[in-house]
């Protein structure tokens, strides 16, 4: 299932992540570097197991979690509204 930003959301990168702003509500997100390598992987139409995997790949020693966090900012963006499938 492919998934994009909110139509409302600006994204930016900054030297440490990623920004999202919430253009409705005027509120903003700070994605960490893993976090906005996890968006660009989601906006490029890679799957959570497919973007767990490459993380698992940066980060071994965090391979056992990985797709749980996925998962749970991928839950957490949309319960905010800042993510939709498309």
């Amino acid at each position: 299932m492919p998934f994009g930003l909110s139509a409302d959301v600006t994204a930016t990168d900054v030297e440490n992540g990623m920004v999202l702003l919430d253009q409705r509500k005027g509120f903003y997100w700070h994605l960490n570097a893993t976090g906005a390598l996890t968006i660009r992987l989601l906006q490029d139409g890679c799957s959570p197991p497919q973007i767990a995997s490459a993380l698992a790949e940066r980060f071994p020693g965090a391979a056992d979690d990985t797709l749980r966090d996925v998962e749970a900012l991928i839950e957490a963006l949309q319960k905010a509204r800042l993510l939709v499938t498309s």
